[in-house]
This record gives structure tokens, sequence and C-alpha cells, in this order.
């Protein structure tokens, strides 16, 4: 019962901040995991997603449009940027995670209750002059 409430308190967390994080702070992270790529993983991203470069933030974008490998780069004179397609993605994947891990820690909470109620319950095939 105890583990299960603690699991539901955690479970909870994770899922409000999936659901309560904003828009800023989801470009944050992936312009900061983005300059921490190795060249090799940004190509495989490129190429994957079909886009060029983070963000138009910085020189640091004309560079890596530059050296992009992407499709995109052959059919048309310019890509879309990466970041706006994995911000789209990430904001779809946040709201899913946190919808699902709120459901289920509200079975959790169900199942908390459940022990609580039932806890202390004699089984009724026992034998009634044992003492438990």
């Amino acid at each position: 019962m105890i583990i299960l409430g603690l699991v539901f308190v955690f479970q909870f967390g994770i899922s409000w901040s999936c659901l309560a994080i904003n828009r800023s702070k989801q470009t944050d992270v992936i312009n900061a995991s983005w300059w921490v790529m190795s060249n090799k993983t940004r190509d495989e991203l490129e190429r994957s997603f079909d886009c060029c470069g983070l963000f138009n933030l910085t020189t640091m974008y004309q560079q890596d449009y530059a050296f992009c490998t992407a499709v995109c780069k052959s059919r048309r004179p310019t890509c879309q940027m990466c970041g706006e397609k994995f911000l789209k993605h990430s904001d779809e994947a946040l709201k899913i995670l946190g919808g699902v891990g709120l459901f289920f820690s509200f079975t959790e909470i169900l199942g908390v209750w459940l022990a609580m109620r039932f806890r202390n319950q004699k089984d009724p095939r026992a034998n009634p002059s044992a003492f438990l």
C-alpha cells in the first residue's frame, strides 16, 4: 500500500510536468540537446525527419544548413527547420504521455483505497478460534 502510494505521487508529478511544460521550455531542452549531439547523430536526425538545421537563431544555423544531407535540400531551395518538427513531435508525445500517466495514477489511487479498505479482512475459511 505504501509503495503503491509512492508510485502514485511520483507518477502524478511526472504526468503533470509533462502536461504543464510550455513551448519555450521545450525549445530550451531541444536547443541544449542539439549542441551536445555528435555530428553523425545530427545528420541521422536531419535525414530521418527530412529537415535542415535546428532554429534560425544564430550563425550556427548557416553552418548546419551547409552540411545538411537531407533529401529536402535537393528538392527545394529551403528546407524546414528541424526545431519546428521536433517541437511538434515532442508536444504531441508529452500530451499523450501526460494523459496516460494521469489516467493510471488515478487507478493507483483506487488500488491504495482498496488496499486500505480490505487490509484487515479475515479469511472466511479460516478457523474462527485462531487468533489471526
